[in-house]
């Protein structure tokens, strides 16, 4: 398999438009991890001022996929994910924090955690996800 570095794999996002929408940004990525971050922007929120669940929902997708990418190739595709919300997300920056927890040949399964960090760098759980991400390459 070919590794991916992160300015490859910011490639591979900044070529989704609606990544490119919500101005979504690799920050890191190998060894079985990738963290992606978002912009807290009013646009991106809901009617109580909190970023929108499907942000975050978004943001743990992509990260699950990118994690497991370092371990099953570039060609992969979501399988399925759940996602539980912690706490209402308000802050400066999301941060979708995704590790595979176990790999094989053709599926891996992989954890996320979403924070909210503030103006002075507090972290803050919002959400915790967990999904299956399948190898999209031919048998």
């Amino acid at each position: 398999m070919t590794e991916l570095s992160l300015e490859s794999a910011q490639q591979v996002l900044d070529a989704q438009p609606f990544s490119r929408l919500v101005g979504a940004r690799l920050t890191e990525f190998g060894k079985g991890a990738a963290v992606l971050d978002v912009d807290v922007r009013e646009d991106l929120t809901q009617q109580n001022g909190f970023l929108h669940g499907g942000v975050l929902s978004y943001a743990a997708d992509n990260a699950l996929t990118f994690a497991a990418g370092t371990t099953l190739g570039a060609a992969v595709l979501t399988g399925g994910f759940s996602i539980q919300y912690v706490r209402p997300a308000s802050g400066r920056t999301l941060s979708a924090r995704a590790e595979v927890v176990h790999s094989g040949r053709r599926q891996a399964v992989v954890r996320c955690d979403l924070y909210t960090v503030d103006d002075e760098g507090a972290q803050t759980l919002c959400a915790v996800a967990q999904g299956t991400v399948l190898s999209a390459r031919p048998a």
